[in-house]
């Protein structure tokens, strides 16, 4: 039943392979009792040379970095009583904007602020382009005087607990074990190119898309993490079942603690891009290389949809957009319907 699922649910992607709005795609559905499909097409690269995609290749994540690795990390970590989420991000980075320890807003941000995206940092800010030593860099992150706005989907709030992890177990993030097929960059096997990197002056393919998390030393708290379908889907399994996380992990993943945000992830809401027919239960993220990830509960299902579609320029690649809900309306109907056309 699963492999027809998964046949129903990726026509939408096998489509916008052959019209070329993306270069390549992969699905992969896996539900809490094990059962496992994959089913992709198209290229892994198109330049400087085609290459045909496996079930081999490796993604760059992106932003799904930051629910597979970070967000984990910490709930780990709050987990076995090493951090507590409602205290300040301080407790592990004392010389976080270390001048002005009174009046700084970040010295007063908690692991759960920056968790669920519920601070005054800004959505991004082009951290490369202050030097290439990532040692530097990072200070240049706790010391900087942050302009003030309102509640954002931040990349600074993950870059902080990356740095946070790294204190408190003394180890980069490269050094964890997340599970084969999961790895901070580069991968051990075959990658997927992504851009052609104006800063950068060459196609991507093996090192991180994302230029902070590039200049930061390739593994960072908001990006870097690189994956294969079936490394993804493990990870989903370990949620689904309860393996890979524990009952106070799985909560806190779960429970609303800013509009639609959970620590890390997205509960589903109107219109986001898991689609509209998946349960209230559901979680889910993205991440700019064209990646996404999500976890219904309810149904005991999740799915994986990887494509490059960065690949070989950002600027005007948008089918992603309609392909994500679009992929995850096929799959619940697929399932609810038995796989039944």
């Amino acid at each position: 039943m699963i492999e027809r699922i998964a046949q129903r649910a990726f026509a939408p992607a096998a489509q916008a392979v052959a019209n070329r709005h993306i270069p390549g795609a992969t699905l992969g559905v896996v539900t809490a009792d094990g059962q496992r499909a994959v089913r992709l097409a198209g290229c892994a690269a198109t330049e400087p040379e085609r290459q045909a995609l496996t079930r081999d290749h490796w993604f760059d994540l992106a932003s799904v970095s930051k629910v597979i690795a970070t967000a984990t990390m910490i709930l780990r970590l709050a987990d076995e009583g090493r951090v507590d989420l409602d205290r300040p991000l301080t407790d592990a980075i004392p010389d976080l904007r270390q001048y002005d320890p009174l009046g700084a807003a970040e010295r007063r941000l908690t692991f759960r602020d920056c968790l669920a995206h519920r601070t005054h940092l800004p959505a991004v800010e082009p951290i490369y382009t202050y030097g290439d030593d990532p040692a530097r860099l990072r200070a240049f992150v706790l010391q900087r005087e942050w302009r003030a706005g309102p509640p954002v989907y931040s990349d600074i709030n993950f870059i902080l607990l990356g740095i946070a992890i790294e204190r408190i177990t003394g180890a980069s993030l490269a050094e964890w074990s997340l599970g084969d097929g999961l790895a901070f960059g580069p991968p051990p096997g075959p990658t997927v190119a992504t851009e052609r990197c104006m800063w950068r002056d060459r196609v991507l393919q093996g090192e991180v898309h994302d230029e902070n998390a590039f200049a930061l030393g390739g593994a960072a708290g908001h990006a870097g993490l690189f994956g294969t379908v079936d490394g993804v889907l493990d990870f989903a399994r370990g949620l689904l079942d309860g393996s890979g996380a524990s009952a106070a992990m799985l909560a806190a993943m779960r429970e609303r603690c800013n509009g639609d945000r959970t620590c890390g992830w997205e509960r589903r809401f109107a219109g986001w891009p898991g689609g509209d027919a998946c349960s209230d239960e559901t979680i889910g993220h993205t991440g700019f290389t064209g990646t996404g990830l999500w976890v219904d509960f309810e149904r005991g299902l999740s799915w994986t949809l990887l494509t490059n579609r960065v690949h070989p320029t950002r600027h005007g690649a948008t089918e992603i957009f309609r392909l994500r809900p679009a992929t995850g309306d096929a799959l619940i109907a697929a399932f609810d319907s038995g796989g039944e056309s």
